[in-house]
């Protein structure tokens, strides 16, 4: 019979592809995660759409999150979050839950333990996630991005393996030639109304200088994708020079961050390493209110390491963002001091196989 593995946790990206290397190894596996972008949306979240397009099986976690104030609903839905985790676990009995952070590991991750399921968990940031320090100590193994994240763990236990990349990413194939040079704007599995806000009124000038391509996001209270169709058509000639969707997967992510001149984007953890990987030059606009401030610590790596341009969202405008793409067109790309490990799918498989 064929040894199962369960993924979960709030990083998918980096978590499928060590996914897919160990199904073709012969491993089944099951994903439990965010069927929706958001609570109380309807639109299917990116993650899901990735995973069930990879045809792995997926089941869906309403789980609640831990915050600040007090909120008995939000008590209930994280009860209701490890009854539902639990449920799964005995229903499938896998061999080792695989974790990539994310409030809805910490459930899953609890569970496992109880039910003396091992499981390894993945950090991909340059700090300690509050989830993955939560699990920390019902975990057998955590597997980190940067060497810097050592600190915040205990060492017997941890290894520094990289973040695993999309083949598609390295693949020099997917590079491709842009007439005007290529602007892509990529905010996350779920975009950025904010960002989109202060991009909506300067397409017109950008599309006189760049070829742009904007990942709106789905959301179907904001309507940024309504909005971007709109913009298109009112661009007559120009709006050839004006792509968009919800949401790129992966041939097409990869095409257009490898073919890029300019990036502009949020600065989570997988999104930082891919430009440092890569050497592109990005605006990035850290989201202001995550744990630990963990998206400016990210952005900071990147302006030390390639010369991104960082841009907080309380300066964000028009006219800042549009100034801001200007100022780092004029700029060259910078090679990164620090070496990025590239085999980290492999590393991680290996620790894998160790584990079971």
């Amino acid at each position: 019979m064929k040894k199962l593995i369960i993924f979960t946790g709030g990083h998918h990206n980096s978590s499928l592809v060590v996914a897919q290397a160990l199904r073709k190894e012969g491993y089944q596996i099951i994903w439990i995660g965010h069927k929706f972008t958001s609570k109380g949306e309807k639109s299917l979240s990116a993650e899901y759409q990735e995973i069930i397009r990879a045809q792995i099986k997926f089941l869906e976690l309403k789980a609640g999150k831990f915050y600040h104030k007090a909120d008995p609903l939000e008590w209930f839905k994280i009860a209701f979050g490890f009854l539902q985790a639990f449920v799964y676990l005995l229903s499938y009995r896998p061999q080792l839950i695989y974790s990539s952070g994310g409030y809805l590991a910490v459930p899953v991750v609890i569970s496992a333990w109880l039910l003396r399921i091992p499981s390894l968990t993945h950090e991909q940031t340059v700090i300690a996630g509050w989830a993955n320090k939560a699990i920390a100590p019902f975990v057998k193994k955590i597997l980190l991005t940067h060497p810097t994240s050592l600190k915040n763990y205990p060492q017997a236990k941890s290894e520094v393996v990289g973040l695993p990349i999309r083949k598609e990413l390295l693949n020099k194939k997917f590079t491709q030639k842009y007439s005007p040079k290529l602007l892509y704007i990529t905010c996350g599995k779920q975009g950025s109304h904010l960002i989109n806000q202060a991009l909506f009124p300067i397409i017109p000038q950008l599309v006189k200088k760049f070829t742009v391509v904007h990942q709106t996001g789905s959301n179907s209270l904001t309507k940024d994708i309504d909005r971007a169709r709109r913009l298109k058509e009112r661009l007559g000639q120009d709006g050839s020079r004006y792509l968009f969707a919800p949401y790129f997967f992966e041939a097409d992510a990869a095409t257009y961050i490898r073919s890029a001149s300019i990036i502009v984007s949020r600065s989570g953890a997988h999104t930082v390493y891919e430009l440092m990987l890569l050497q592109k030059k990005a605006v990035l606009i850290p989201i202001s209110w995550v744990s630990h401030n963990e998206q400016l610590l990210n952005a900071h790596l990147a302006k030390d390491q390639i010369g991104s341009q960082i841009l907080e969202e309380k300066n964000l405008s028009p006219e800042t963002l549009y100034q801001a793409i200007l100022d780092l067109d004029k700029k060259p790309a910078t090679q990164p001091t620090i070496k990025l490990i590239t085999n980290a799918t492999e590393k991680i498989t290996d620790i894998i196989h160790h584990s079971l």
